[in-house]
């Protein structure tokens, strides 16, 4: 069921006070507006009445999604003892994934991914990858690199995107290639199915650091 509540609210432009409705719960398959705004970012933007600046606010929101089996906790904070009980036994044992997400990016990238039925596991590894490549293909610098985004999962194959300020280039992954190297380093890349875990360009990163030694 979906959820929402006023709060009291201070205009970060402007300083004066108003009141904003944020929610805490969304079901996708309850409401397909509500579904569209969260993929699209557009449920945490809000708007000042007196001076009418548009800016984003990041509550906490559960995201659950029954069709496609996977709920979304968006959060910077580890998720709360409450609401790990109620969904990650019962929900884990009706084939649900459980996520973190700490970014609204990471919340609308993560929706697109699940419900084309891809692996975000895969989807960081494939990220990786395409970052290293444009650097070591010397197409541009790692400081050159605004963004390394998910675009789509299609016959096999998935395309991702790197972006600097000026242009961008796409890479295309056979799920095979990457089947093969999280096959190769399963442990590493495990995550404990029974938890919201925070599956990230950080949390790969982390990975690959502690395997080198940097962590």
């Amino acid at each position: 069921m979906s959820r929402s509540h006023d709060v009291k609210y201070v205009c970060p432009y402007c300083g004066k006070e108003f009141e904003i409705t944020v929610y805490d719960a969304v079901n996708a398959d309850e409401d397909e507006d509500l579904r569209d705004r969260c993929m699209s970012g557009e449920i945490f933007r809000q708007t000042c009445p007196h001076c009418h600046k548009e800016f984003l606010v990041q509550n906490e929101l559960l995201y659950t999604d029954p069709y496609h089996k996977f709920v979304i906790f968006v959060s910077q904070k580890p998720v709360p003892k409450a609401v790990s009980e109620m969904a990650g036994g019962p929900l884990v044992k009706r084939g649900y994934k459980l996520r973190r997400c700490s970014t609204v990016k990471e919340f609308t990238e993560k929706i697109a991914v699940f419900e084309d039925g891809a692996d975000d596991i895969q989807v960081e590894l494939a990220k990786y990858d395409s970052f290293i490549e444009f650097v070591d293909n010397k197409k541009g610098t790692a400081q050159d690199v605004t963004s390394v985004d998910y675009e789509r999962c299609e016959n096999g194959v998935m395309k991702i995107n790197v972006r600097t300020h000026d242009r961008g280039m796409a890479f295309l992954i056979p799920l095979t290639m990457l089947e093969e190297e999280i096959d190769a380093s399963a442990e590493d890349l495990k995550v404990d199915p029974t938890e919201f875990a925070l599956v990230n360009s950080e949390w790969i990163l982390s990975l690959f650091r502690k395997a080198e030694g940097q962590a």
